[in-house]
């Protein structure tokens, strides 16, 4: 990433606002710093030359304390401006990301570890403080500050100016040098906390099962293992920091110590006023210390750096193509067609030549071996995944004209494996209709064969489930899931094998909600134990697309 990257600008406006902030006050920091160099060596000048007394320095002391108290507050000013920039660019960049990765859709998420994209989404973009409030503030300081020092100088002096001017350009250059190494002993800590934080995400997913096979200590040696590599790399770019901050330290100080020979030699000649060389010793320092101090802030921001890298990687993943249309035709009248749909996903082909029709208020059931791509039509449907080949016909106009957003509103969806969030049992039945009312949640939950379970539950509608709906069987779950259906209230009803995994009794409890619930709808449901496909009015096989080499 460059030091400052343009897509920031882009993607965060916020940007904008804080760096014209920070010319403004890095400006005022240059003002007040080349003030208190001509105030001490007048100050002095006067003392040592002149004889000039307390009483008489009175005014330069009182004008030097308010520069003092003036640097402070431009200081504090930097700060307050670094910090809410950051607060609101970091509030821009996560909502962007989060909705863009919606706009790209399960197909693109399913090619992603979700443990990274999680890591990036909090610690990547939480990382981007250290640039704001640190780097790039410094940034503008060292571009302002040896600037306007070097001019005062070479007004006063140019034989410094020049020294200054020769050996000023060595600090950014042994900066990038430092930088570059660095930079990509952060890409490799990255990576490895990427690989950490996904892998720690599956390992707690699936840690009922390895427990069962007696894996759980395997993965906890891969864990530690994996910790290792992190910790190795985190290490190793801190001794690279640390390194860097003496070759800059020394570099300046050499510089400096050039400057002040020369201006000893000249003073003990008589070549050179005592104001004059005083100046100059007191601004030498300040023209050399910003650039100092960006290659010290760059290696407490490069962690944001480079995460911001990867967020730009997915906010510049071009979203898939959708359609523009609102006017969806009515679904309780309308006809749908998968005309020649095909679908392959980068493991192979999904679904090959597919062709079905469903008229109003039929009720259709996919059936067929698990792989054939059953899911991928209901994928289809929803806007999920565009078709490779074919099209999809709500009457006769094209599904991938129709804004998926206008469309989604007139469906109803039940999956396989529905997902509960934390939050309460009423919360969970509202999603696809928020203001619904208590009256209605409990008549969905009663149609839904849920109220006995939920009215059982500590404080009924209002107990907070934890993730995923932990404490919840699964036939609960689908019976909240059907809950929402009910509420929702939709046309069209797409359920994908509502009865997997489920014991006998709530099979048949989903098997009678589902009964009333496609009463009145177009249903197209993937089933694959028997009992479901008895409420279909017709059953359509889907063959297993074939494998080419």
């Amino acid at each position: 990433m460059k030091p400052l990257d343009p897509r920031l600008l882009r993607y965060a406006r916020t940007t904008r606002i804080f760096l014209l902030a920070s010319v403004a006050l890095g400006t005022a920091t240059a003002a007040l710093i080349i003030l208190q160099a001509t105030l001490l060596a007048d100050m002095l000048t006067r003392a040592f030359l002149g004889g000039a007394s307390l009483r008489d320095l009175r005014t330069p002391m009182l004008l030097l304390l308010g520069v003092v108290a003036g640097r402070a507050l431009v200081a504090w000013l930097q700060e307050v401006a670094a910090h809410r920039s950051s607060a609101a660019v970091k509030s821009q960049l996560r909502g962007r990301l989060l909705a863009h990765a919606m706009a790209l859709g399960p197909r693109w998420l399913s090619g992603e570890r979700s443990g990274e994209l999680a890591t990036l989404a909090t610690r990547g973009i939480d990382a981007l403080d250290d640039y704001f409030s640190r780097y790039l503030p410094q940034l503008v300081l060292a571009v302002i500050v040896p600037a306007a020092v070097g001019l005062r100088i070479l007004l006063g002096d140019w034989p410094s100016a020049v020294t200054i001017a020769a050996t000023l350009p060595l600090v950014p250059v042994f900066a990038i040098l430092v930088g570059l190494t660095t930079r990509r002993k952060m890409d490799r800590r990255w990576r490895t906390l990427s690989v950490l934080a996904a892998h720690f995400l599956d390992v707690v997913a699936g840690l009922p099962t390895l427990k069962i096979f007696g894996r759980a200590r395997a993965q906890a040696d891969r864990i530690r293992e994996v910790t290792d590599r992190h910790r190795r790399a985190t290490m190793a770019t801190l001794r690279i920091a640390f390194l860097s901050a003496l070759v800059l330290e020394l570099l300046s100080t050499l510089s400096v110590a050039l400057v002040a020979v020369s201006i000893g030699l000249r003073l003990v000649d008589g070549g050179l006023g005592l104001e004059t060389a005083l100046l100059v010793l007191v601004l030498a320092p300040e023209a050399y210390l910003p650039l100092r101090q960006v290659g010290a802030q760059y290696h407490a921001s490069v962690e944001g750096l480079t995460a911001a890298s990867r967020i730009f990687e997915v906010l510049e993943t071009p979203l898939p193509a959708a359609g523009t249309r609102s006017d969806v035709p009515d679904l309780s009248r309308a006809t749908l067609r998968l005309d020649g749909v095909t679908v392959t996903y980068p493991r192979g082909p999904a679904l090959a030549d597919f062709s079905l029709t469903v008229h109003p208020g039929e009720t259709v059931a996919l059936v067929g071996p698990s792989g054939a791509g059953k899911s991928t039509v209901l994928s289809v449907l929803l806007g999920f995944v565009r078709p490779d080949a074919g099209r999809v016909l709500v009457d006769w106009t094209d599904l991938g004209d129709l804004s998926p957003d206008a469309w989604r509103e007139r469906i109803t969806w039940v999956p396989q494996r529905p997902y509960l969030f934390a939050g309460t049992v009423a919360d969970n039945i509202r999603l696809g209709r928020p203001d619904a009312s208590d009256a209605a949640v409990r008549d969905a939950a009663e149609a839904a064969n849920a109220l006995e379970f939920i009215s059982a539950l500590p404080n009924g509608f209002a107990t907070v489930l934890g993730d995923r709906g932990s404490g919840l069987s699964a036939g609960q779950r689908q019976r909240i899931a059907l809950a929402r259906a009910f509420l929702r209230d939709g046309p069209l009803l797409l359920l994908d094998e509502p009865t997997s995994n489920l014991d006998g009794e709530s099979e048949a409890a989903v098997i009678d909600a589902v009964e009333r619930l496609k009463a009145g709808r177009t249903v197209l449901l993937v089933a694959h134990r028997p009992a479901l496909t008895t409420l279909a009015d017709r059953v359509v096989a889907v063959a297993p697309a074939a494998v080419t080499a």
